[in-house]
């Protein structure tokens, strides 16, 4: 009776919360990285040159950096469901001015504030995972939610550089008309969000009374089996040597995304195709990622493993980079970048089912968030180091190389990690 209980229950849940929280990343994802087809024509138009562009593209970041932590244990305090309408209102106001942008200075300051309006909605999604879902289901669930990263690449690629094609309408360049279109369903979904997420399981009255019974029970046994073992407090989730590494490992993945994210549109376009074409091409390795990635994810909570299946996505992911640096045709370039994206977004969720296996409470809300701030760093590094680059040796090789680098490293130290003593994933049961 309990299986059966478990199965309905979890079906339930699942089809009510992943297919909407999918559909907000699902924009908050194209708001973040539309900017690299913008640059297709918004580069020429403002005259910005790629260290411009790559050191604006990546400033978000700090924003993001500086923001993360407090975001998300306000959304811990006064629940999901006000925080997160918050956070997309915001942004998406703020995506839509960037197409009134007129130098560097405001295209500067817009991502910063971009990025500081942004904060705490993906760690606030990871954390409010683990108030609805088992530590067995979280590898699977994080995958279904981080497949709108690149679905919103698959759908959004086209999309975008159609919108480019609005170019000298009512006055308007076409790169402004796609930043003011795609930011409207951000503003549209926060308003959204305040009538249909529910803070906790306790609340859920679309649960059936046994349903909702059995998964606050659940949820309950899981903190108190962690009460002995995991830390709560504020200042323990900052401080867990644990968190400080996953932030490191965490910060190669994402120079590797926000690399793929902002600057693979260009790097297509160098083999001299339209803006069309550079839509269609790049909605491909995302095509083939989010498969890879749901696969990988169910391995590792099929098997209980997490480290060898971060150490391979981003072993993967940097070979993908090399042969990117080095590939002569358009084809070689997407077959590598298809293999960059598999990688990276195969290496997210078995890192995410790793923080809260010692972290619960404030100290879950404040660990998650600093992972994802100290971690997301890397999208300024990465977007930055490869304009700089290229600024001053004209390809985008040394770049691709330094990014690979960055994800060795990822490998790396996820294996001193787990050897040390220090490991981030449970060795018991599956878990996230």
């Amino acid at each position: 009776m309990d299986g059966s209980l478990e199965r309905a229950t979890m079906r339930r849940v699942a089809w009510r919360l992943i297919p909407f929280i999918c559909l907000l990343y699902f924009i908050a994802f194209i708001d973040r990285v539309n900017i690299g087809f913008a640059a297709l024509t918004m580069n020429k138009d403002l005259g910005f040159s790629s260290s411009v562009f790559g050191f604006g593209a990546g400033i978000f970041f700090f924003g993001y950096f500086l923001f993360e932590v407090p975001s998300n244990y306000i959304l811990e305090k006064v629940g999901a469901r006000l925080w997160i309408a918050r956070v997309m209102i915001t942004w998406g106001m703020l995506s839509g001015a960037f197409a009134f942008i007129k130098g560097e200075n405001s295209f500067y300051i817009l991502r910063f504030l971009l990025g500081a309006a942004e904060a705490g909605f993906f760690p606030g999604i990871i954390l409010y995972l683990t108030y609805w879902f088992p530590a067995r289901y979280r590898a699977a669930v994080v995958s279904l939610f981080m497949a709108a990263a690149p679905i919103s690449v698959l759908l959004g690629s086209p999309l975008s550089s159609a919108l480019l094609e609005m170019e000298g309408i009512l006055g308007l360049h076409g790169w402004q008309w796609m930043f003011l279109v795609e930011a409207v369903p951000a503003v549209l979904l926060g308003i959204m969000v305040l009538f249909y997420l529910t803070d906790r399981p306790e609340k859920a009255k679309w649960l059936a009374d046994d349903q909702r019974a059995w998964l606050v029970a659940e949820m309950n046994e899981e903190r108190a089996r962690k009460q002995t073992t995991a830390k709560h407090s504020l200042l323990g989730g900052m401080t867990d040597i644990r968190v400080l590494a996953l932030a490191l490992i965490y910060f190669g993945t994402s120079a590797g995304l926000y690399t793929l994210g902002i600057w693979a549109p260009q790097i297509i376009k160098s083999f001299g195709l339209s803006t069309f074409a550079v839509g269609f091409l790049n909605s491909v390795p995302p095509t083939i990622a989010v498969i890879g990635m749901i696969l990988w994810a169910r391995h590792s909570d099929k098997t209980g493993e997490r480290t060898w299946h971060v150490v391979i996505a981003c072993l993967v992911a940097a070979v993908g980079l090399l042969l990117a640096g080095s590939a002569a045709s358009v084809v070689a370039v997407i077959a590598a970048l298809s293999i960059v994206n598999v990688g990276i977004s195969a290496a997210k969720p078995p890192l995410w089912a790793m923080p809260t296996m010692f972290l619960s409470g404030s100290a879950a809300a404040v660990g998650i968030a600093t992972i994802n701030s100290i971690g997301n760093l890397g999208g300024f590094v990465g977007p930055w180091a490869i304009g700089w680059i290229k600024d001053r040796t004209g390809s985008f090789t040394g770049g691709l190389i330094f990014v690979a680098a960055l994800l060795v490293l990822s490998a790396i130290l996820t294996l001193v990690v787990a050897r040390s003593g220090r490991r981030a994933e449970p060795t018991g049961a599956p878990a996230r």
